[in-house]
């Protein structure tokens, strides 16, 4: 399985430490760098964030081997129209490396601070449907016309076109309801379903499989991968010392306060070694790359137990 550092970027991370994360996720051959796509902190940490695709550009180039991209760009920040030029910037300036994860987008206060709508769930989805069926059309670099219930496009022509052929992956985040899986069957590279144990991503697997067979789609062909929340130290030790320190960062009240209990009940405090062990069976489950989660982003040498669970894992 391929390792993918994620970064809740909203968390108070700094340019110098964006910096120093890619250049270290990097030197560890890390598949990947993947941030979060929010304006507003939640965890806890507070600082606020820089913008996902305007930090993105800007490592694009300070990296060679890299994919960069989120997990996931909400489709109420942004028209399609602009997300498939940004996408495609990126991927220019990355020389091939970016991805782009969509979802329907779920902060509602988020969105109510920031001043973007938050339709109901059934319109976001429909959204979300629209959206990705835009930029696709978009990366061909061909007129088209769209006319949909939220988007109206009239002889439309994006170029340059991306760099990746046919074009920039996308990776669609969800819970395996049947619409997202017709839309990933359809449209994406990667199918991205939170899994808490491998019997999870088994069972999403099969519902993928099925999503494809029935869109005439080779199963192979997509992609399964899986959100892990982690803490991990040179040892088991080493990485409870790092979670206590993480927690006495935290505001009374953020969403990672009460996570923490979690990620310890799935014993995945720990070290690089042993969080592969009891990742190993995702990959038996359909999981071919994991993005998991680093909050101890502000020590750089953080990045060097990805790259241990990236090689024990391979």
């Amino acid at each position: 399985m391929r390792v993918v550092m994620m970064i809740e970027g909203q968390e108070g991370v700094t340019w110098d430490q964006w910096v120093a994360l890619a250049k270290g996720a990097e030197a560890a051959r890390l598949d990947g760098l993947f941030r979060s796509d929010h304006y507003s902190s939640f965890h806890g940490f507070g600082g606020g964030g820089l913008d996902a695709w305007t930090t993105l550009a800007a490592l694009a180039p300070l990296t060679t081997t890299l994919r960069l991209g989120t997990l996931v760009s909400p489709v109420t920040f942004r028209p399609p129209s602009l997300m498939a030029r940004i996408v495609a910037s990126v991927d220019h300036i990355s020389g091939g490396r970016a991805e782009v994860g969509l979802g329907t987008g779920w902060h509602e206060s988020e969105h109510r601070q920031n001043g973007f709508p938050f339709p109901d769930m059934g319109t976001r989805t429909r959204l979300l449907a629209e959206q990705v069926e835009i930029l696709v059309k978009s990366w061909r670099g061909e007129a088209f016309d769209h006319a949909g219930e939220a988007y109206r496009l009239e002889g439309q022509i994006a170029l340059p076109k991306p760099v990746q052929t046919p074009h920039p992956p996308i990776v669609l985040g969800g819970q395996g309801g049947p619409r997202s899986l017709a839309l990933a069957a359809k449209f994406a590279a990667e199918y991205n379903g939170f899994a808490n144990t491998p019997e999870d991503s088994a069972a999403l697997r099969a519902k993928l499989d099925a999503a494809c067979v029935k869109a005439g789609r080779d199963p192979a062909t997509l992609a399964q991968s899986a959100m892990v929340m982690a803490i991990l130290g040179k040892t088991d030790e080493d990485a409870e010392v790092r979670a206590e320190r993480i927690a006495k960062r935290l505001a009374p009240g953020g969403m990672l306060e009460g996570t923490l209990g979690f990620i310890r009940a799935s014993g995945r405090v720990c070290s690089a070694q042993q969080l592969a062990e009891r990742l190993r069976p995702f990959e038996k489950a359909g999981v071919s790359r994991l993005y998991v989660q680093n909050f101890d982003f502000a020590d750089e040498s953080s990045t060097g137990f990805y790259g241990e669970l990236a090689r024990a894992l391979a």
